[in-house]
């Protein structure tokens, strides 16, 4: 006969066994869930009178190679709204396109950015805007945000038509965030596209372009010069630590009591060199 204490041990046992494996089974199946919803943000899609939603699948059939990279975009995992929800990546920016697939391709798309003859969209006046600025519509319609940024003092030049959202966002392939996390350099070479004289090399480098340039500029809007995230200053004593000894402000080991005063450190003929020098360590020149 088994010893009462043994069969006890054996029980307990089996049931942790079986609640760590039912715990188990609970964190895979929220895994699961997470990973397929994470990865999908429902939109509302405007309606285009005549025309309706037939899916991104149907672009395959004639934009083989787009589709292939599309898979791989942010924006590929848009889907419509309901029950009946549909993959509408591509219809979430160019609009329904049942004519245009119907017509085999004589009708454009509501939004083709190509020319071409379109379909009357619920979007009314908008498709009457300059050609340069169609696709800033089109990215406002869900970044509103952004649209709020472009109204400040100092912006990339997309109201005016000079640039375009595509310009710094691909839409059709890969992350639309160019950098970030451990690809900072890669961010920065995006602006370095426009701004060939920031990229350098430099002797002596400012070790904050190693962060990434929106460590001091803002990528759309700011009501600071430059598009600066701070106008004075401050931006330069977020990294740079300052103490005050004896009534002095201390930077660096350096006095900086007055010289703070006459302005900010990159105006006030001081570090003028806020990129880089190729003579001073100190950013001079």
């Amino acid at each position: 006969m088994m010893n009462p204490i043994v069969k006890f041990r054996k029980r307990s046992a089996a049931w942790w066994r079986g609640l760590i494996g039912a715990g188990g089974l609970a964190v895979l199946l929220v895994t699961v869930i997470s990973c397929q919803t994470a990865h999908r943000a429902v939109v509302l899609l405007p309606d285009v009178p005549g025309a309706k939603y037939i899916g991104s699948k149907e672009c395959e059939q004639c934009h083989e190679e787009i589709y292939r990279g599309f898979q791989t975009a942010d924006h590929a995992r848009l889907i419509a709204e309901g029950p009946n929800a549909l993959n509408a990546g591509c219809e979430s920016c160019h609009g329904p396109c049942s004519t245009h697939s119907e017509s085999g391709g004589e009708v454009k798309p509501p939004y083709s950015f190509t020319a071409g003859r379109r379909d009357p969209t619920s979007y009314a006046g908008r498709l009457a805007v300059d050609p340069a600025r169609t696709k800033q519509t089109v990215c406002y319609t869900c970044h509103s945000d952004v649209r709020g940024q472009y109204n400040l003092p100092s912006h990339h030049p997309i109201p005016e038509g000079r640039m375009s959202c595509t310009d710094c966002h691909p839409p059709h392939k890969g992350s639309a965030y160019v950098g970030g996390g451990t690809s900072l350099l890669s961010q920065n070479e995006s602006c370095f596209r426009c701004h060939e004289a920031q990229r350098g090399p430099y002797v002596f480098e400012h070790e904050a372009t190693r962060e990434g340039c929106t460590i001091c500029h803002t990528a759309h809007g700011s009501v600071n010069a430059k598009l600066l995230t701070v106008r004075d200053a401050n931006l330069c004593l977020k990294c740079h630590f300052q103490q005050i000894n004896a009534g002095r402000l201390l930077i660096g080991g350096s006095d900086h009591t007055l010289r703070v005063q006459q302005g900010t450190c990159w105006t006030a003929g001081c570090h003028e060199a806020v990129h880089g020098s190729r003579v001073s360590s100190s950013l001079r020149f």
